[in-house]
């Protein structure tokens, strides 16, 4: 079948008829690019690169605009397109939906809030005729501006500026500086008393809607408050929360709005969305290259408290030695298995060295079914020569056996270990109920330099440094650090702390430091 060229088919029409057509099909166009403000991102801008996630975000957006809800938040990693999205290509979608609107697009500086303002302009001025949105004549000026049909943006910092100034959409674009104004309690109390005294009473009656987007600092920082007052809107509160995570966890945020699983990864703009490889790798680097608080932070969308934990971190930096050269006693490797309502298995290795103390030398823990995180225990087992693997007695004893027995014989039927190696011994041990109770022997044993990290294991510390008793997931790590320490002192077992240790520093015994390349017993072993 021969399809005529357009120019054929409006050859027989006259001038008039043409331009009607012409301007259906523009108007048309124009319309399917305002579905949601990705697809006008992505038909007005050849570099903007859509993803995946920020989709997502597109259509929380757009439920915003929609009245689904008036209150939204976007809790992604940096350099992914958020800011780009909602503070830029968002607000120029909705002016270009309501010409009448204003719009305020706030910040912790002045600077960045003038350049989301710079960049809604530029859009403005290259693509609003297509639209009808235009920049009212004389109205020039980066921070503050006004359309044709009575409605304009404002762009400041936080705490200034909107003073006589009605708001319908309120862009909240990182409303702490850095993890140092956001440990400030002054300056906390600065960012929360604006919102109450200025933010909210800009808002109009007739139409208003919030989204907000940052870097999770503090528990207490703005989401943390806004979410403790007002709550989640699928409990029942007011904020929707889009929480994307570089590293996917459902077990402890909820389900994925990706639908991702455990361990997956976030899409990147500057990376090809199936390629998962090169995105672990992405995102490994960026958590080897960060602290564990600033990981959590900037990349996990979850704020850690400094104080209240079970230990400091200066106490878990004090007692991270890779040198010093011991023998060791006894190996063993330590299982908390996944189960509960909880996908974390703890897997830890380690041993009891000649100088009296447990020394952790492997983290395998990670979000496993039970025939992985068993097979991944054997085979730690073989690889370190453990002469033991000790199970929780409390919860799925008999389970966790079998569980092991099976992986063991399979792993020698594969090949993987010789049928003559001998499998370890299963080791029930009984620690106290309730993990609090179970765990503040264990960090009194660091304060007193009974146990030491043979090198750094970051997740394993992140949970010793974060975790309290209120916390509604299970440290699957400490769990399994725990059942470790009590196999192999069981006299650990006895006594209890009821604060955090304070750092002190360990005490070698005047025993000889090795090079600090030597591994795990004296040799280089990986974690």
């Amino acid at each position: 079948m021969r399809i005529r060229p357009i120019a054929d088919e409006l050859a027989h029409l006259d001038d008039a008829e043409v331009f009607q057509r012409l301007a259906a099909a523009k108007e048309a166009m124009g319309r399917d690019l305002l579905r949601d403000p990705v697809t006008l991102a992505r038909g007005l801008d050849a570099t903007y690169r859509m993803r995946p996630h920020l989709r997502v975000i597109s259509q929380a957006l757009v439920e915003l605009e929609r009245g689904d809800y008036d209150r939204l938040m976007v809790f992604t990693p940096a350099q992914v397109g958020k800011s780009t999205t909602v503070a830029e290509w968002f607000p120029f979608w909705w002016l270009c939906l309501h010409g009448e609107d204003r719009v305020a697009v706030t910040s912790y500086s002045d600077d960045l809030a003038m350049r989301r303002g710079k960049a809604i302009r530029r859009y403005i001025t290259e693509h609003g005729g297509e639209f009808d949105l235009a920049l009212l004549v004389g109205s020039a000026a980066a921070q503050d501006y006004d359309t044709t049909a009575g409605g304009g943006v404002r762009s400041v910092s936080i705490g200034s500026g909107l003073t006589g100034f009605p708001v319908n959409l309120l862009v909240v674009d990182d409303p702490h500086k850095d993890r140092g104004e956001a440990e400030s309690p002054r300056l906390r109390e600065h960012v929360h008393e604006w919102w109450s005294s200025a933010a909210l009473k800009r808002l109009q009656p007739d139409r208003n809607a919030v989204v907000a987007i940052q870097t999770r600092w503090h528990p207490d920082d703005f989401s943390g408050r806004r979410l403790e007052e007002e709550g989640r809107l699928e409990e029942g509160g007011r904020w929707k929360v889009v929480h994307l995570p570089a590293i996917a966890n459902p077990s402890k945020f909820g389900p994925d709005p990706l639908g991702r699983e455990d361990g997956d990864p976030l899409p990147h703009p500057k990376i090809p969305t199936h390629n998962r490889k090169a995105l672990l790798a992405w995102w490994a680097d960026v958590k080897k290259t960060s602290s564990v608080r600033d990981w959590h932070a900037m990349a996990q969308g979850d704020p850690q408290p400094s104080e209240g934990a079970l230990v400091s971190r200066d106490l878990l930096r004090l007692i991270r030695d890779p040198g010093l050269t011991v023998e060791p006693q006894k190996i063993a490797v330590s299982i908390d298995p996944s189960g509960g309502g909880r996908d974390t298995a703890g897997i830890i290795g380690g041993f009891l060295g000649d100088d009296g103390r447990v020394w952790v030398t492997h983290d395998k823990s990670g979000a496993m079914s039970s025939a992985d995180w068993s097979s991944e225990a054997c085979l730690l087992a073989y690889q370190t020569n453990a002469s033991v693997i000790y199970v929780e007695w409390n919860f799925g004893r008999d389970m966790c056996e079998l569980a092991i027995r099976t992986s063991w014989e399979k792993l020698q039927r594969d090949g993987v270990i010789p049928k003559k190696h001998l499998m370890p011994l299963i080791d029930p041990v009984r620690a106290k109920q309730g993990k609090l109770l179970r765990a503040a022997p264990i960090a009194q044993q660091m304060v007193q330099d009974k146990v030491r990290l043979r090198g750094m294991f970051t997740d394993l510390e992140n949970e010793w440094a974060t975790w309290q008793d209120t916390d509604p997931d299970s440290p699957g790590r400490i769990d399994a650090s725990c059942v470790l320490v009590y196999g192999l002192i069981p006299e650990a077992n006895q006594g209890a702390i009821v604060h955090a240790p304070l750092p002190q520093a360990p005490t070698p015994g005047g025993m000889r430091q090795s090079s600090p390349a030597a591994g795990v017993y004296g040799r280089r072993i990986g974690k």
